[in-house]
């Protein structure tokens, strides 16, 4: 009998009492040359089962939850939502199995459950199946302990990702060593968005969609500025309208999600999920164009799309749904066209900078990277210190005539000349909750998230300290009295403010949960602040303490925040301005690379050298290539952008990697 089938033969059925288990499969990071090695975990669903923690006691790398292809190649099953324990015994290769020590610790009639349909005993799950793989036993409650142990350890164990000093309602690992990891305990565990059961799909938390808010109230009232009207159009394109324009849809295609059934019948035509909205509004705008008098014609749409992106998801790097705007313009002129991208552009490093206090570089696309079926594309991009990646931050592009030719979108020449027929010249523009994600990796930290002031939910907490067991009944409610009043006082300021008035978790506790949340302010009151009628505010970036006057308070609070915007601001412009350097030659290039800066070259502008420079740049600065990081895939230095602020080329000056003449600085960097 094989293993597979002694499983099937343990089963037992279903028990209101079961236990309820989990099976989880690990990758652990390796160089391309090798083949990973799964980690299997089965624990208690309690459990918390940190990646920090299973990198130590298997002595691997990064273990990150696995994706569909593994377990197509190890487990001979198609995703990871099919796999069972059961599964083990076809297995591939070899496996490490980790057995929670609580779980083993059970009683052995315990009923265990494994999933909605497998039950199974305790003594026969482990000592009559599990056993025959030789499984680690492991502690996972001990994570904390691990923590301390590696943090004091000599020099190779500090790359140990764990925090020394982390309660696991906090961040529990650092960002210097584990980025990855910490971004998704920033987001998770500060509230901002939960893991939805779609892969690459996510559950925006009022805190994030509050930032979304903030920015959707700026950009619509600036594009209003410019006659631009908000609109909506379907969802759904029928698989015609895509095939009509094909060099538009190509740089989609491999994400394009298409609905092929209705119920339990098989649609006639298959009808895609927009990836992006070209195809789904020209049509209309060929029929409501009709005179160069209805031009020009500005829409923009508030709304999802989906590209169903194989790489790795991020969340709000790289999902597969995300919200976003798009503006599709039509203009009678080219250089009207023109106009309104920048104008476009600027607002959009208006978003990050003024914003979200993220500095940007604007700039143009090359031609390998610019839209497809568009002619230029202007990009605004942003700069990740702890990764030293380059990320696209929002792109505006010109469309030219391509699309109003393919969708018949012309009107008469109202001047009569030879050319009596005009088509419309084109621009689209998109922003998405990108955004956000670029904003918490930059300003975070190991405490939690950071939120600039103009774009956070709640911009102060009030909070009443100093009460111990010895504060009278009628201090205490004097305390919260004055408190409730310091609240209302910043509301009618337009001060997002809140209170906590719960005493029954410590005013310490309360200090983490909101530096965890990133609620930029904190504003104190305890006996002594109410003696002497002054409020204690300590800012959420940097811990300083300001001591502010009650009399000063509605004056005071909206300084200190725009103080603390700016500062923030100030802080990622240094690190961005310090990591952006000049290399003229190509010695220097990978080198300077390495110590995570994006690179201004001179470059001769041919796509063939870009190509050149992506793949030479994936070495090391031995020649060695750079091992995959799944999570951030583009580990040559691509080109980010033309930027529009030039330094100034020397006479005869040579692209850093041909031998051709220089026609411009491009801006390269690993990237996002």
């Amino acid at each position: 009998m094989s293993l597979e089938e002694t499983f099937s033969k343990l089963q037992i059925n279903a028990s209101d009492d079961a236990v309820v288990v989990k099976s989880l499969v690990f990758k652990p990071k390796t160089p391309k040359s090798q083949t990973p090695v799964p980690i299997v975990v089965v624990a208690l669903h309690s459990t918390t089962t940190p990646s920090g923690l299973i990198a130590s006691v298997t002595s691997t790398k990064d273990p990150r939850l696995a994706r569909d292809e593994l377990f197509q190649s190890q487990f001979k099953i198609q995703s990871g939502k099919e796999f069972h324990l059961g599964h083990l015994a076809q297995a591939e290769g070899a496996f490490k199995l980790l057995l929670d020590q609580q779980l083993v610790a059970l009683a052995d009639d315990t009923v265990l459950q494994l999933n909605d349909e497998k039950f199974v005993k305790k003594s026969d799950l482990i000592g009559k199946y599990l056993n025959s793989f030789e499984p680690l036993e492991v502690d996972f409650s001990q994570v904390v302990e691990v923590a301390k142990k590696e943090a004091s350890a000599p020099a190779p164990a500090k790359s140990a990702a764990s925090l020394e000093d982390a309660k696991l309602i906090g961040v529990t690992v650092d960002k210097a060593l584990d980025f990855s990891g910490w971004y998704q305990q920033i987001l998770t565990k500060g509230e901002m968005l939960d893991y939805y059961d779609v892969s690459g799909c996510y559950i925006l938390r009022p805190a994030s969609y509050a930032i979304w808010e903030q920015i959707q109230r700026w950009f619509d009232d600036r594009i209003k500025g410019l006659g631009v009207q908000n609109a909506y159009f379907p969802m759904f394109v029928s698989s015609r309208v895509l095939e009509k324009e094909k060099d538009h849809i190509e740089g989609f295609a491999p994400e394009v999600a298409w609905v092929t059934r209705a119920g339990t019948s098989e649609l006639d035509e298959p009808i895609a999920i927009r990836p992006t909205s070209e195809t789904v509004m020209y049509p209309y705008y060929a029929k409501w164009i009709q005179s160069y008098r209805d031009l020009p014609i500005k829409l923009n749409q508030w709304n999802s799309v989906v590209r169903w992106e194989f790489k790795h998801p991020q969340p709000f790097l790289r999902t597969r749904e995300f919200l976003w705007q798009e503006g599709h313009t039509a203009h009678l002129t080219k250089e009207a066209a023109e106009e309104e991208v920048m104008q476009i552009l600027d607002f959009y490093a208006g978003v990050y900078e003024e914003l979200l206090a993220v500095p940007v570089v604007k700039g143009r696309k090359t031609e390998k990277e610019k839209f497809a079926g568009g002619d230029f594309t202007t990009t605004c991009e942003g700069y990740i210190p702890q990764t030293g990646r380059g990320i696209q931050g929002a792109t505006s592009h010109h469309l030219g005539q391509n699309f109003s030719k393919m969708f018949n979108i012309s009107v008469e020449n109202p001047l009569g000349s030879e050319h009596p027929k005009i088509f419309a010249y084109q621009n689209s523009w998109g922003l998405s909750t990108r955004v956000i994600g670029v904003m918490v990796m930059i300003h975070s930290d190991n405490k939690g998230l950071v939120i600039p002031p103009r774009v956070s939910q709640f911009q102060s907490v009030v909070l009443p300290v100093g009460i111990t067991t010895k504060t009278s009944d009628e201090q205490r409610a004097k305390i919260h009295e004055n408190a409730r009043a310091i609240e209302s006082r910043l509301k009618k300021a337009g001060i997002r403010a809140f209170g906590d008035y719960n005493d029954n978790y410590t005013p310490g506790w309360k200090f983490s949960q909101y530096e965890l949340k990133g609620i930029p302010l904190r504003i104190e009151l305890g006996p002594k602040d109410l003696e002497k009628e002054q409020v204690t505010c300590v800012r959420r970036n940097d811990g300083k303490k300001i001591v502010v006057s009650l009399n000063d308070l509605e004056k005071r609070i909206p300084e200190i925040l725009e103080e603390l915007q700016q500062d923030l601001f100030n802080k990622a412009k240094e690190l961005f301005d310090t990591h952006r350097v000049i290399v003229d030659e190509w010695k220097d290039f990978v080198p300077a690379l390495n110590k995570k800066n994006v690179i201004l070259s001179p470059w001769c502008g041919v796509e063939e050298c870009e190509e050149d420079i992506k793949d030479a740049s994936a070495k090391k600065d031995d020649g060695e290539e750079i091992e995959v990081d799944d999570k951030s895939p583009s580990m040559g230095a691509k080109s980010l952008c033309i930027p529009f602020n030039q330094p100034t080329l020397k006479p005869g000056q040579k692209c850093v990697k041909c031998t051709r003449l220089a026609k411009t600085y491009c801006m390269f960097g690993r990237s996002y």
